[in-house]
């Protein structure tokens, strides 16, 4: 019998089915045995594609979040930060149950360590210390992983009896989950341009302090 023209397993393929099954079922259900049987074939035979889970995380992470967007900072570092922040939330509430993996940090990811040195390299060529780029990229990423890990307007109930009488200042918490894709959205829109606004104001210090030495 001829041999098929195309493998029957590719890595593209096990990554796809991978994060389908994580999509679906969970992160911590995911094991390479499960895989296999979505894939019909052996467990075994995954591993000549990859050598651990953990490697085939590393490059199911590195393709799920490959939009995440650092080209802002030709621009300005206000610009970059503003398009780091909305590209890599939009990867993790794509994929939320991917997010212990994807925000766990670089690690030796080589996307995330070149994102990781665009969005710092970026900063201080703006102007920032090296310091201050530092704790930027690290409150940055605090205010996306938060706004992504959860919803806060699907925390309430939908039944009005809940805060009727007892909650007289949640009188209307019924109605969030309703609008929860839109509350969500302005929500973290309006804490970004904060953020920013308040950066916006210790940069001027900065340069103030750097141009008087």
């Amino acid at each position: 019998m001829a041999r098929p023209k195309t493998p029957l397993l590719s890595k593209p393929a096990i990554r796809r089915v991978a994060l389908e099954l994580i999509d679906r079922d969970g992160l911590e259900k995911l094991s390479m045995r499960k895989l296999a049987q979505e894939l019909d074939v052996q467990a075994a035979s995954l591993y000549s594609h990859y050598r651990t889970k953990e490697e085939l995380l590393t490059e199911v992470a590195d393709e799920a979040t490959s939009d995440i967007d650092v080209s802002g900072f030709d621009v300005s570092w206000r610009e970059g930060l503003t398009r780091w922040a909305r590209s890599y939330r939009d990867a993790l509430t794509a994929h939320p149950n991917l997010l212990p993996v994807v925000a766990a940090g670089p690690g030796r990811r080589e996307e995330a360590l070149r994102r990781a040195d665009t969005v710092h390299g970026g900063l201080v060529r703006a102007g920032w210390p090296p310091r201050h780029a530092t704790m930027i990229g690290a409150s940055t990423k605090y205010l996306i992983v938060g706004a992504a890990t959860q919803s806060f307007a699907r925390g309430f109930d939908d039944d009005v009896r809940v805060y009727r009488d007892r909650y007289p200042n949640l009188s209307q918490a019924h109605r969030l989950p309703e609008h929860a894709s839109e509350i969500d959205e302005a929500s973290f829109e309006l804490a970004l341009s904060a953020f920013l606004d308040g950066l916006t104001g210790v940069y001027e210090k900065v340069t103030r302090t750097k141009e008087g030495n």
